[in-house]
C-alpha cells in the first residue's frame, strides 16, 4: 500500500489522537483515572499501529502526537493525576504555533514550502501572502494553547474533550474560511 496521501495527513492532522481522547473520556467517567488513563494510551498506540500496517509507515504527525500521549499518559500513571494526559494538546498546539513562526521568521514559511512540496510554482506574490497567513496561523495556535491549558486544569473532562475534538476543529474551519475570505479581497484588490 502506498504512504498516507495529503489527503490523509489533512484527516491525521483533524482526528488523530481523537479516539485516545474519547477512550479516555468515556472510560474515566465510569471506572476512574488510572483505567481512563490505559484506555486513552492503549487507543494511542493502536494508532500507531493502525497507521503502520495500513500504510506501511506511521507518520511523523502520528508519531509526535501519540507518542507525546504515550509518554504523558504515563506520567499521568505514576502521578495518578490525568492533567499530564490532557496536556498533550496543548503541547501539540504550542509546538505547531512555533512551527509556523520559526519557519516564517528563517524564511522559509511553512505554508509555502507544504505547497511547493505539493509540485506548485508559486508565484511571489502568492508566497508573501501564505507567508502573513503562516505568521497568522502561529497566533491562533497560540491562542487555542492557553485554551487547552485553561481546559485541561479547570475544565470538565468531558468539556476538555469537547475542546479536543469539536472545539479546534470547528474553530480552525473558521480561522480557515477568515483567511479565504481576506485572501480574496487582497487578491481582488490588486486587479484593480
Amino acid at each position: 500500500m502506498k504512504p498516507a496521501n495529503g489527503k490523509a495527513a489533512a484527516l491525521s492532522f483533524f482526528f488523530g489522537g481523537l479516539l485516545p481522547v474519547i477512550a479516555f473520556t468515556v472510560i474515566e467517567e465510569k471506572y476512574g483515572i488510572v483505567a481512563g488513563l490505559i484506555a486513552g494510551m492503549v487507543f494511542g498506540f493502536g494508532e500507531i499501529i493502525y497507521e503502520l500496517i495500513r500504510h506501511r509507515k506511521v507518520s511523523t504527525m502520528t508519531w509526535v502526537g501519540n507518542g507525546l500521549l504515550l509518554v504523558l499518559g504515563g506520567v499521568s500513571l505514576i502521578s495518578s493525576e490525568g492533567i499530564w494526559f490532557k496536556l498533550q494538546p496543548a503541547l501539540m498546539e504550542g509546538l505547531f504555533a512555533f512551527a509556523m513562526w520559526g519557519s516564517y521568521l528563517i524564511k522559509k514559511p511553512l505554508l509555502v514550502v507544504l505547497a511547493e512540496k505539493q509540485g506548485h510554482q508559486l508565484p511571489e506574490v502568492v508566497k508573501t501572502k501564505l507567508a502573513g497567513v503562516t505568521w497568522r496561523t502561529g497566533f491562533f495556535f497560540a491562542i487555542h494553547t492557553g485554551l487547552a491549558v485553561w481546559a485541561a486544569y479547570d475544565w470538565s473532562t468531558t468539556n476538555w474533550a469537547l475542546l479536543k475534538g469539536i472545539g479546534l476543529t470547528v474553530t480552525f474551519i473558521i480561522y480557515l474560511l477568515i483567511e479565504v475570505f481576506y485572501l480574496r479581497q487582497s487578491v481582488a484588490k490588486m486587479r484593480e
